[in-house]
């Protein structure tokens, strides 16, 4: 009886500190980051796995202990050609041991045109991670192009924009930062 008091103390404390957690970063959106959707509680992602860079297949618990800031995009995507700049700069400026800027090209998009839509526009620090099925992207509920969700460090979704966003701005790091710091 006692083991199962303190384990639903636990899951209400942690609940709290993940409520007060979102609260704390929804503070901080501002700009582009207004699009930014807090979850109140984190969302369990998906174990479907997805095509690593170096054509291994993997799932997102290789980031396991790191926030991640997970964009999926695709090589006709206007939007995601301005976006990534941004993602790439967020990446320079804050990757790392603690978070990891990871996109994910979704559908048809050949390794060779990924290639070539990150030189056109000077990236050359974020991972060419594919799922060309689009069954990652449907298990998570990816409508349209391109989504971010930001997830804490046991690979549960805390956050989700839909459509582009200055991933550069004060207001984007901020939040960040506040979440590394917790």
């Amino acid at each position: 009886m006692r083991k199962l008091i303190t384990a639903l103390l636990y899951t209400a404390l942690a609940s709290v500190a993940n409520g007060a957690a979102a609260q704390d970063i929804a503070a901080l959106r501002d700009g582009d980051m207004r699009k930014l959707a807090v979850h109140n509680a984190p969302v369990a992602t998906t174990d479907v796995p997805f095509k690593a860079e170096d054509g291994t297949e993997m799932t997102l618990a290789a980031y396991e202990g790191q926030y991640v800031v997970l964009n999926f995009w695709a090589t006709w995507c206007a939007p995601c050609r301005k976006e990534m700049p941004h993602l790439s700069a967020l990446q320079t400026a804050m990757g790392g041991t603690d978070m990891q800027v990871v996109t994910i090209a979704t559908g048809r998009n050949p390794v060779p045109a990924m290639r070539r839509f990150f030189d056109e526009i000077g990236v050359d620090n974020l991972p060419l991670h594919t799922d060309a099925r689009q069954s990652m992207a449907r298990s998570l509920g990816i409508l349209g192009l391109p989504v971010t969700l930001i997830l804490d460090r046991d690979g549960n979704e805390i956050a989700r924009l839909q459509g582009d966003a200055d991933w550069a701005s004060d207001s984007a790091k901020a939040i960040m930062a506040a979440l590394i710091a917790e």
